[in-house]
């Protein structure tokens, strides 16, 4: 698998960009399945570009994503060194995100928006961190993180709420085993995983949301979380694996409303000599692990 995932990272960048999209969708769901994760979805996701927004609970949720729907991340500067991962993100073009430079982060959403101009989708986990997955006292306290979301609207991109959950065993009952929390090490987060028996990585994709050139970035990250944490999650709502046939649709979720134009006083979001996201960075950073 290590020399696969380096092959891959020398041939990325010099294959066309469909080619490229098929052999990291086929690097991941590959890479799931030597880790012993089964991999289900439910819904669909658009044919065009769009911003792609995920509840984040372990570093499995980028392999899900990306066996998914193979788009650029979002990912904080520490996961470009890490081995082997690092080589795979900056191949496959991944926007990093320095922590330590909070009045960049203007310029971060403005490579996002790019990118979806240019009909690459992104994805991102606007939560900033990883959370154990439970319950909602476990959730990061700040909810979604609204910075990214001001790239949909900039690049008028369709946004696309996933919810990824875990579950285990026989039963498949919901699990929190794959969390990558606290101060747990990569190393020993991989050991832990391939550990547990009939792990299945649950991605579930609600209705894509459509935010006009006005849209207020706060009122549409509400209600991409209100999407995600709303998606139905137990094992007898769920299809059979991938592989075993088309994915169904998933009906919106009913908190998927109109986005409400952004008040007059908010302002710009990037204009001369300003950094009107600066205040927001260590809010808002959205981190790929």
């Amino acid at each position: 698998m290590l020399v696969l995932g380096i092959g891959l990272a020398a041939l990325l960048p010099a294959l066309p960009a469909q080619e490229r999209h098929a052999a990291l969708r086929g690097w991941a769901r590959f890479t799931t399945r030597a880790c012993g994760i089964r991999l289900e979805v439910r819904g669909r996701l658009p044919r065009r570009r769009a911003l792609l927004v995920a509840n984040h609970v372990s570093w499995c949720d980028v392999l899900a994503l990306l066996a998914v729907a193979p788009a650029r991340l979002v990912a904080k500067q520490e996961i470009g060194r890490w081995p082997l991962v690092g080589l795979l993100a900056r191949a496959a073009g991944t926007v990093f995100v320095d922590r330590a430079r909070p009045r960049g982060l203007p310029a971060t959403v403005g490579r996002v928006a790019a990118a979806l101009r240019s009909g690459r989708s992104v994805a991102v986990f606007p939560e900033g961190t990883t959370w154990c997955g439970a319950a909602t006292s476990c959730r990061p306290p700040t909810g979604f993180r609204p910075a990214m979301f001001q790239a949909a609207i900039d690049a008028g991109a369709p946004v696309v709420p996933m919810r990824i959950g875990y579950r285990c065993g026989e039963t498949g009952e919901t699990t929190t085993a794959p969390a990558f929390v606290a101060d747990e090490t990569l190393v020993r987060s991989v050991r832990r995983i391939l550990a547990i028996r009939k792990l299945t990585v649950c991605v579930d994709i609600a209705a894509p949301l459509h935010p006009g050139r006005s849209a207020d970035r706060r009122a549409l990250a509400q209600v991409a979380e209100s999407a995600v944490h709303l998606v139905p999650s137990t094992p007898a709502a769920r299809p059979a694996p991938v592989a075993a046939g088309p994915a169904q649709p998933v009906r919106p979720a009913p908190s998927v409303l109109p986005v409400p134009n952004r008040s007059p006083a908010a302002g710009p979001v990037a204009g001369a000599g300003e950094c009107p996201l600066a205040g927001e960075a260590e809010r808002e950073l959205p981190l790929a692990a």
